[in-house]
């Protein structure tokens, strides 16, 4: 009932009864202040240069024996700390005003850590040697009944954030996910690809397109890869998948 009250306010009146801190300092005005930004875990080398799993020089041996549909994941920060309680309380706790400040930092990271161009990937040069241009980003979608039951979806208002502040084209409505699977919590890696498999479909012919899918949170990339698969059905040439935090 409560949060259903809530709903009707508007933006400005919920941010005035409950100012937005920062999730390091508690400092009011932002969600994650600009002096605490530097602090956050990030995720460096080593990673998978396919799946960025933490620790893992080259390509990981999951990567290898069982390769995922899409080009590569990337993330800047690990999941843990402040991020951990920055992605919760924007996916589970309503807090939806994080959500452009959280968008601007993948696009500050994208902008510093463009994707590397297939031809470097092949050859085996340093990441991001080439980078390559980007036609268009979508967010990984949620099920509708699971967007019912949250009323909104998380890695939408992220991608949503990223086009604006980075420029790239906006597709929210090409991508569905077309089969609803229970929570991924602690599932293994295997169990998290079958119950993904098949789960989305692409409406939009993407010949030749170079796509970012952008989630919140990658733990193995199944589901960036269940969305790439969908992509690259409907033609897409390329498609990486982008996360705020990756999970270790």
């Amino acid at each position: 009932m409560i949060k259903s009250l809530l709903s009707r306010f508007p933006r400005y009146t919920l941010d005035f009864l409950f100012p937005l801190s920062c999730v390091v300092c508690g400092k009011e005005g932002k969600f994650i202040c600009e002096g605490c930004e530097p602090a956050l875990t990030r995720l460096s080398q080593p990673y998978c240069r396919v799946c960025a799993n933490p620790g893992t020089r080259g390509i990981c041996r999951w990567c290898f024996n069982d390769p995922l549909n899409l080009d590569g994941i990337r993330a800047p920060y690990l999941f843990e700390g402040p991020v951990r309680e920055a992605v919760y309380s924007l996916k589970y706790r309503g807090v939806r005003a994080a959500a452009p400040e959280m968008g601007r930092l993948l696009a500050r990271y994208l902008d510093t850590h463009p994707f590397e161009s297939r031809a470097a990937f092949e050859s085996h040069l340093p990441p991001h040697t080439a980078a390559t241009p980007v036609d268009l980003i979508v967010p990984a979608p949620l099920h509708a009944r699971r967007l019912r039951d949250r009323g909104y979806n998380q890695a939408e208002l992220l991608t949503r954030s990223l086009s604006k502040e980075a420029g790239i084209p906006l597709d929210t409505s090409s991508l569905v996910r077309v089969k609803h699977s229970g929570p991924q919590v602690g599932e293994s890696r295997e169990r998290r690809r079958s119950n993904v498999d098949g789960s989305f479909r692409c409406d939009t012919d993407m010949t030749g397109k170079s796509v970012i899918v952008v989630d919140d949170v990658a733990t193995t990339g199944s589901t960036l890869s269940a969305c790439a698969s969908a992509l690259k059905n409907s033609g897409a040439s390329d498609v990486w998948g982008l996360a705020l935090a990756r999970e270790a």
